[in-house]
């Protein structure tokens, strides 16, 4: 197998560094009272099991920022809303805004808020209309989080909430997790999780377009909404290394030097990757690329990955000589990317919530495309 020379191998290391960098952190600030479930919704619509009791990083006594290595999302965990003296701790938070709002890096902003009332306490504090007013002075959306709802039809606390906190873009009932009821002695019913992916298609929108991707990759593959947040977002990436592929075969492609395509498809395959939950680093993104186009990044050949998607051209399959014009690099790209993206989507409906199986998938895309 012939080697890739070097400017290739520095040119397909450059895009998996580009990878892990651009798809930046987002960051959410949770709020509410002790006690209203804030935990469980972190872990129900995020993937990893984010926030544990005591795994946050303090910033100031009621302040935790809850992370976790290659995981691009922050949640600033703001505690003690009920307290009495809640004015301190809201003069806190908003040092803490402005603070990350003046930072020159904009994975230091904040990219939204979540403020979590329960619905059995059917009373929203001061403290929570005077955070709303706060974070929407600063330019913060909010999504007002109505928890653990018993989504009864008689109930208009939500309106309520809609009412009072007037600068929330969208007020979300929610129950987190399942709910047993005993309807008589030893007999229970369940009560499903429920409104999640409202509450994730809602925080997708308000999310700028340049943290959607870390944001896509931080949702859990469980929720309907997750899914497809995450596909439009690949499709995405495919369509821009469509076009980057298209412009790269403007002038003819011989086969045999089709190395130039290589680092556009494994910019786009690494990119498809993280937006679909994959570990955000370099060594994780290198091992998708190894086990779907190799054995390692620098023995990825040009001809041998042409040569595979070139079987899902009708006409152009059978070719064993020319070279690859615009429209034909492009639409290999995104035949590749198609069904990278079929893969992933299949292995998260098939396992709901789980890590994915990198050298797994690996494989099923080079069974699909036949490459040797």
């Amino acid at each position: 197998m012939v080697q890739v020379v070097n400017w290739q191998q520095d040119a397909i290391d450059d895009v998996i560094r580009d990878a892990v960098r651009g798809s930046g952190k987002v960051n959410i600030i949770v709020a509410g009272k002790t006690g209203v479930g804030k935990s469980t919704l972190i872990n129900t619509v995020f993937r990893g099991r984010l926030a544990k009791t005591g795994s946050g990083t303090p910033v100031t006594q009621q302040i935790e920022e809850i992370s976790k290595e290659g995981h691009p999302i922050t949640i600033i965990d703001s505690k003690g809303l009920e307290l009495k003296d809640y004015e301190v701790i809201l003069s806190q938070l908003t040092d803490f805004v402005v603070e990350r709002d003046e930072h020159h890096d904009e994975n230091k902003h904040i990219h939204a808020a979540w403020i979590c009332i329960q619905e059995s306490g059917d009373r929203i504090e001061q403290a929570e209309i005077d955070l709303c007013r706060m974070l929407n002075d600063h330019k913060i959306p909010v999504v007002a989080v109505v928890t653990k709802s018993m989504f009864s039809k008689d109930s208009d606390f939500h309106h309520k909430v809609k009412e009072m906190l007037p600068g929330s873009c969208a007020v979300v009932r929610v129950r987190a997790e399942a709910q047993n009821i005993e309807i008589e002695e030893g007999s229970f019913y369940t009560l499903p999780i429920k409104g999640i992916d409202e509450l994730i298609s809602e925080s997708a929108r308000l999310i700028p377009e340049a943290k959607k991707r870390a944001f896509a990759n931080a949702l859990s593959s469980r929720h309907q909404s997750s899914m497809k947040i995450k596909i439009e977002q690949a499709e995405k990436e495919v369509l821009i290394a469509s076009g980057l592929a298209a412009a790269a075969g403007a002038t003819p492609i011989p086969f045999s030097d089709s190395f130039v395509l290589v680092p556009i498809q494994v910019g786009m395959l690494a990119k498809i990757g993280v937006t679909f939950g994959m570990e955000v680093s370099t060594s994780a993104l290198t091992t998708l690329v190894a086990s779907a186009l190799g054995s390692s990044a620098a023995s990825l050949l040009g001809r041998a990955v042409v040569t595979g998607m070139l079987k899902m051209i009708p006409g152009v399959g059978s070719a064993v000589g020319g070279t690859i014009a615009a429209t034909t690099a492009a639409t290999l790209t995104k035949g590749l990317g198609a069904a990278y993206i079929s893969i992933l989507t299949d292995f998260c409906n098939n396992n709901p919530g789980k890590d994915l199986d990198i050298s797994l998938i690996g494989e099923e895309l080079k069974r699909r495309l036949s490459f040797k």
